[in-house]
């Protein structure tokens, strides 16, 4: 086993890991479910939209589980990082198909958003987006298809959220993210696969980081720069942010983008891309990921790497996959789409 003479973690790593293009991608049903309590942020606290590359990734599986209801944590009574409270939207009025002339949700941008940084739009008025599309460097377009324009302003595919403008969302229209599943097989001190006691099958672990900012455990994920490659982004994020190669020597960052250009030469496994139910969204703006299940198979790659927690992780560490251990937002779901595909424990 060869060690790095560094101190690292897997935070951001793999964590833009894999955006991509022309993969396909299934929308979830609906139905009725009942309203939860919601998270008080999502671990991405700001936004940069989503530029793909020809990266390619295995396709064995792209579906996600059937949603029980229209969207739920993007009608989280409060909004995030804020005192601002959103309408009450009841699941019958969800749909913009359903009328509804009463209704006038309050408008929210966050002044984060407001000072204009590098990852936010202007608002508009100021400037004309032209949604649907990529426009200029921002990609605009949805997995979700085509969505619908209305005075000048997007709206939310999966319908009313009970409050208007970007909130904490940079971007106007779709905000994508990227969600990399790291995963290795949990081993015993001899190398062989641990069972679980239960199931008797093979017990799989991810990377999971614990936030900051809500305390909840979560899969590492992250925001692509406009205009570019995801490939490129994905070592400069792994090797900036997972192994604080901007503090290595010149020959500790040669080893290090050595072992980076190995990891991620292997395919992955598209678990999800599409809308995410996110306690950020408005009816204006709202996110959108590509959930990717990178494996080290044979514990010899990304499982070598130390990890330590980054700046937004209050901890980091390998988390046996199993339905009891709580996540944050719709983690959960993936990991078992992962657990399938694996023939792990679940």
């Amino acid at each position: 086993m060869i060690h790095l003479p560094l101190r690292r973690h897997l935070v951001g790593p793999i964590r833009l890991a894999f955006t991509l293009l022309g993969l396909p991608h299934t929308v979830w049903t609906s139905g009725v479910r009942p309203a939860i309590s919601c998270p008080s942020s999502y671990p991405f606290p700001t936004s940069k939209t989503i530029s793909a590359d020809n990266t390619s990734y295995c396709r064995r599986h792209s579906t996600m589980p059937s949603s029980a209801g229209p969207h739920v944590k993007s009608r989280c009574p409060q909004y995030p990082g804020s005192n601002i409270k959103r309408l009450s939207v009841p699941d019958d009025k969800v749909d913009w198909t359903q009328k509804w002339p009463e209704y006038n949700p309050v408008s929210y941008t966050a002044p984060s958003v407001l000072n204009n940084p590098a990852w936010a739009d202007p608002d508009i008025g100021s400037f004309s987006p032209k949604f649907n599309t990529v426009d200029g460097a921002v990609d605009r377009t949805s997995f979700e298809g085509s969505y619908e324009v209305e005075n000048g302003k997007p709206l939310n595919p999966r319908g009313r959220t009970g409050l208007a403008g970007r909130g904490l969302l940079g971007r106007w229209g779709p905000n994508h993210a990227a969600d990399p599943i790291v995963t290795r097989w949990k081993v015993d001190v001899k190398g062989a696969k641990v069972h679980h006691s239960v199931s008797q099958k093979p017990v799989l672990q991810f990377v999971s980081i614990k936030r900051k900012d809500c305390g909840e455990w979560a899969i590492p994920g992250g925001m692509v720069d406009p205009g570019e490659q995801v490939s490129l982004t994905l070592q400069r994020e792994f090797s900036e942010e997972a192994l604080n190669s901007l503090s290595s020597s010149p020959a500790e960052r040669a080893e290090i983008h050595q072992r980076i250009t190995n990891l991620f030469k292997s395919s992955g496994f598209m678990v999800y891309k599409g809308y995410v139910d996110d306690p950020r969204n408005t009816d204006n703006s709202w996110m959108e990921t590509v959930a990717v299940n990178f494996h080290d198979d044979l514990g010899n790659s990304v499982s070598e790497l130390p990890l330590e927690a980054g700046d937004d992780a209050g901890q980091v560490q390998w988390v046996d996959l199993d339905s009891s251990f709580p996540l944050y937002a719709n983690h959960s779901h993936f990991l078992e789409i992962v657990a399938k595909e694996r023939k792990a424990h679940w």
